[in-house]
């Protein structure tokens, strides 16, 4: 460990160094995808060897919100919504969604941080109260892959 004075502090401080610890721990454990913005958080891993792939048919539970509002714009977990469909990799949803759930196994959750460019844009969504340039957090879990790759190990 090294002797600066700054580290010394730190190691004096049990709050700071738990704070510190949280801080690298977070960054560590959001994944940035290769070619795009939006990243991902593993927050519970799933089973099974078949990953989400481009052309697999996908049935997920999905909760949105908008970053700078904090506000939920829709979940398929709210009273008289049903879980979502899509076939992957092929631009059905937005480009983060679209990336961001590549390789996931079924019952994996994650969260995925879309920024606006790999969202809904400049334009936004208004009707879903999605504000021109808005950053999106996205929980999704996997509930089905229909025609998925198997992972190789």
């Amino acid at each position: 460990i090294s002797s600066s004075p700054s580290v010394r502090r730190l190691m004096r401080s049990p709050l700071r160094m738990l704070v510190l610890c949280a801080a690298l721990v977070h960054r560590v454990s959001s994944v940035a995808i290769p070619g795009f913005k939006t990243t991902f958080e593993t927050v519970q891993p799933g089973t099974g060897g078949q990953v989400v792939s481009k052309g697999s048919t996908v049935t997920v539970h999905a909760t949105g919100i908008v970053v700078e509002t904090a506000k939920k714009f829709w979940s398929t977990k709210d009273p008289g919504q049903q879980p979502f469909t899509y076939k992957a990799g092929v631009g059905g949803v937005i480009t983060g969604w679209d990336q961001g759930c590549l390789g996931m196994k079924v019952g994996e959750v994650r969260k995925l941080n879309i920024p606006a460019d790999e969202g809904y844009g400049q334009g936004g969504f208004p009707a879903w109260g999605i504000p021109a340039g808005g950053t999106l957090d996205f929980e999704i879990e996997v509930l089905r892959i229909e025609g998925g790759k198997m992972e190789l190990r």
